[in-house]
């Protein structure tokens, strides 16, 4: 048996769980069902399943074979469909990866709509704030915000987000409204980093006289924090000065919960890029999906460089 159609056997069987009911879904015989199995588990010399008189389960190699052989098979109709202009389906799996503030307020409040269009399709949507390797965790594409530093990629650069500086109104209450640099030694900085160990730089600005050159303020600080979430939610609570990008707490702004301080004193305005692996040819589904993300995203970055917070 050719070692594709054996692939859409043993996927269909680790889906139903059953060697039965895949062998009905498919109009074969379960013979053979159960044949194509035992000879992909020959050819690659592992066991995909655990077989019992009631249930079929996947190995830890069947799991990794499996979600491999859905994209495979994904990509293959996909290449059948290359050249059809009729609006066959999407199908497959899409797996992304964006920081949680975006995914939040521009991705997901749309997703819906565009999985109405394509409903074969399966989205894993990954929100950390570690710099996930495309390649290896097996990422179509990443949505990254600051500098990007990755070789062998492919970057689209989308615009970006202009940087606030913000507190809270109890810790300003508190520590008093700073009016220039030299009053920030007297302040405190919520410090993040992007895993411990690393050291944070201080307050980030760029001189008016030199708009080019990024500098940076040591600054003290109780507290280090190495998720965006828990760096908002440290200076609601009063912990210190924060610089961040400024749709990401405009609400809160707007609101009176934060407020911006040292204007003329801000970090670089943050780059935002749609990066993907080199592949010759990208399927279709992550070719659809990543013109649907530009157009939710370019607009608002072009929004936000007109605005002087």
């Amino acid at each position: 048996m050719r070692t594709l159609e054996a692939m859409q056997i043993f996927v269909e069987v680790a889906e139903q769980a059953s060697f039965t009911q895949a062998a009905a879904n498919l109009a074969l015989p379960k013979a053979s069902v159960s044949v194509a199995v035992q000879q992909l588990e020959a050819e690659l010399e592992t066991r995909l399943l655990h077989r019992t008189t009631r249930r079929v389960a996947l190995t830890q190699d069947g799991q990794a074979y499996y979600e491999r052989c859905k994209d495979l098979l994904a990509d293959f109709e996909d290449a059948q469909n290359l050249f059809r202009d009729d609006g066959a389906a999407l199908r497959g799996r899409l797996r992304v990866d964006m920081p949680s503030a975006i995914a939040r307020d521009v991705v997901l409040p749309r997703l819906a709509e565009f999985l109405a269009e394509h409903p074969a399709l399966e989205v894993e949507l990954s929100s950390t704030d570690r710099r996930v390797d495309l390649v290896r965790e097996g990422f179509d594409c990443v949505v990254r915000v600051g500098q990007l530093g990755d070789a062998g990629y492919i970057a689209r650069p989308l615009g970006h987000y202009q940087m606030v500086n913000c507190a809270s109104p109890a810790y300003l209450a508190r520590f008093g409204q700073p009016r220039s640099l030299e009053d920030l030694h007297a302040h405190r900085l919520v410090h993040y980093v992007s895993s411990f160990g690393n050291r944070d730089p201080g307050f980030e600005y760029l001189d008016p006289d030199t708009p080019s050159e990024k500098r940076f303020l040591p600054m003290s600080g109780a507290l280090t924090v190495n998720s965006a979430d828990a760096y908002y939610a440290a200076c609601l609570a009063g912990l210190g000065i924060i610089q961040v990008p400024f749709p990401g707490v405009a609400a809160s702004l707007q609101a009176g919960a934060l407020e911006t301080i040292l204007p003329r004193w801000r970090a670089a305005p943050m780059p935002v890029s749609l990066i993907y692996a080199q592949r010759r040819h990208q399927p279709r589904r992550v070719q659809l999906f990543m013109r649907w993300l530009e157009s939710l995203l370019r607009p608002r970055l072009a929004e936000d460089a007109d605005i002087t917070p």
